[in-house]
């Protein structure tokens, strides 16, 4: 079925996430990489790279994907329980909506031998997390003719350098990250719930204009080295650290923030520790430019924090790729710094960098512009005292 008329689609395409020339340009640059590969089609299903590439975010419980072609317009293959939102959020015109007793693959294999693509080299995304190695063999099964070619890794490239309009979307996340986190930090003393700082911040975060309901990872006392810690039932005590990370999202763009804070009186380790992490992310930050590897930039804090004896080794990553991210993936880990990254910063880019040690963690959304790093981030970087 055809959704709609061009002309009748004028009312849902105003909560279009962006105009339409901005995906029209998207899929332009990506059809450039599609005729690299020779590739005749290109199924794409992975949540993040429809919403980039259609602004439709679909549920996960049944198969959905966009047919999109060398030339000629793109279509949707959906479940019709979601046809509602499909209309709202998406530009793309034609798509098949069937009904929960269909089999979505069938439908998809009928579509593509119907368009005269059952010869066709298809691309498709072999890192996605809805093209089950059950349905990809199924696919392969009824569509014998068709070569199936690997195009994983190829549109998280493509997303790595953000537009305007998309910097605008990630400004808005970091300030609500700011609000939220204030709010959490604020409501903090001693004698209250872990869950009653959680309330504050969803509180907080949902009116400034947050999307999503799981919008901070918080951990405290002997959990707070715990950097993914799920939400307990503690009470905070004297001397506890509070771990707070950040990640509202705004119409499905995401920015991220951590921020250490004591209940009752810091010792002087505590507080000469955080002084240290700050100092030395404060040097990555101002090392962050287009053009610089990013191996040298991870060398500033890890060997710093190394250095300095706050920790005893530094395994984890100190930065990863910031930007569209959707459930069930919670990061884009596109890029990483680590000791071994040999990519190259460039201007557009965004990233997370984080710093953690002594149970205390400080963190970041980095933009990189021409002229070196832009922290949209704003809240105070000291260790806080409640």
């Amino acid at each position: 079925m055809r959704l709609a008329e061009p002309d009748s689609l004028v009312d849902s395409r105003s909560a279009l996430t962006f105009p339409i020339e901005e995906y029209e340009a998207r899929v332009t640059v990506l059809r450039h990489r599609m005729a690299t590969a020779q590739l005749d089609l290109l199924l794409i299903d992975q949540f993040e790279h429809l919403a980039y590439y259609t602004g439709y975010l679909p549920t996960a419980a049944m198969y959905q994907a966009c047919l999109m072609p060398l030339e000629g317009e793109p279509m949707m293959l959906s479940r019709g329980l979601d046809e509602p939102m499909l209309r709202e959020q998406s530009w793309v015109c034609e798509a098949t909506c069937y009904l929960d007793t269909k089999d979505p693959l069938a439908l998809l294999a009928a579509i593509i031998e119907r368009r005269g693509w059952s010869r066709a080299r298809i691309g498709v995304e072999r890192d996605s997390h809805f093209l089950f190695v059950e349905r990809l063999a199924k696919l392969e099964s009824l569509l014998p003719d068709a070569t199936f070619v690997g195009f994983e890794r190829v549109m998280w490239e493509l997303r790595l350098r953000k537009s305007p309009r998309e910097i605008a979307l990630l400004r808005r996340a970091a300030s609500i990250a700011d609000i939220a986190c204030v709010a959490g930090i604020e409501v903090a003393a001693e004698g209250v719930a872990e869950r009653e700082v959680a309330a504050a911040i969803y509180s907080a975060g949902i009116r400034a204009g947050a999307d999503n309901t799981r919008m901070v990872l918080m951990a405290s006392g002997p959990r707070s080295d715990n950097l993914h810690g799920s939400l307990g039932h503690r009470i905070l005590g004297p001397g506890d650290i509070l771990h707070l990370e950040l990640v509202p999202h705004y119409k499905v763009y995401t920015a991220r923030l951590m921020r250490p804070t004591v209940i009752g009186t810091p010792d002087s380790a505590q507080a000469g520790t955080a002084r240290q992490m700050v100092a030395l992310q404060n040097a990555q930050y101002e090392a962050m430019k287009p053009g610089v590897v990013a191996r040298d930039i991870d060398r500033i804090l890890r060997q710093g924090i190394l250095d300095a004896g706050l920790r005893e080794s530094y395994t984890n990553i100190t930065g990863y790729t910031l930007g569209l991210v959707c459930i069930p993936r919670t990061s884009d880990f596109t890029r990483i710094f680590l000791p071994d990254s040999d990519w190259v910063l460039e201007e557009g880019m965004v990233f997370h960098m984080y710093c953690w040690a002594q149970g205390m963690a400080f963190s970041d959304t980095i933009l990189i512009t021409a002229h070196g790093a832009e922290q949209l981030t704003r809240t105070d970087r000291h260790l806080f005292v409640r």
